[in-house]
């Protein structure tokens, strides 16, 4: 069966497309990636085409952007012919995102380091909790110098929210590789913004396989 991560957050503004696109190019490496747009701003939409119209190919991944009254027949559609499917949802809480979430495996909160953030999570997991979907909290744009991602990440624990290991930084190599239509661990392999990202991967196909 395969797995289902939606990434869901809803504040715009949290990194959550170059989230899912990453995920998506590192895990299509080895295994049958699908990736489903249903945010009306199709920024994935975007990145695939960019990844599709390069001259050195990358790993294939398919693509759909069906949603609406459709969106739970094409989440069973795609799960039979893949391992993993990745589902950008709306920056908000409303039909889409729930029917999302409900065809979930695991619920991906992006969260970046400021109250603010926090904050707009707790909707994301609430939602899941309503669908009975586990959640996890990325800490996602962590400044490198800054004693904040840290007071966040110990105001989550100290709430019992469910916060991964992993971290990704606010590094320069997720937005340019997302602009060439490339995840960062296809672009600069050998950077420390792969190197997190992998350790995420490593992590979240822990708590789903």
């Amino acid at each position: 069966m395969a797995i289902v991560i939606t990434v869901a957050q809803q504040k715009g503004g949290t990194g959550k497309t170059t989230l899912a696109a990453n995920l998506a190019a590192a895990l299509g490496r080895d295994r049958r990636v699908a990736l489903l747009d249903i945010d009306p701003q199709r920024s994935l939409t975007r990145w695939h085409a960019l990844r599709l119209a390069r001259s050195e190919p990358a790993a294939a991944l398919t693509f759909s952007d069906v949603s609406g009254w459709r969106l739970t027949a094409e989440l069973d559609r795609l799960k039979r012919t893949h391992d993993v499917v990745l589902v950008d949802s709306p920056p908000q809480i409303d039909t889409e995102s729930k029917l999302a979430v409900r065809g979930a495996t695991l619920v991906q909160v992006p969260v970046q380091p400021t109250p603010p953030d926090v904050w707009a999570a707790e909707g994301t997991l609430k939602l899941a909790a309503e669908e009975k979907r586990p959640a996890a909290i990325v800490l996602n744009r962590v400044p490198p110098t800054s004693r904040l991602g840290d007071a966040i990440a110990a105001e989550l624990a100290a709430r019992k929210l469910p916060l991964l290991r992993s971290q990704l930084g606010n590094r320069t190599g997720f937005a340019a590789a997302f602009a060439e239509g490339l995840g960062v661990t296809e672009a600069a392999p050998r950077s420390t913004a792969a190197a997190e990202l992998l350790a995420l991967v490593d992590e979240l196909l822990g708590m789903t396989t």
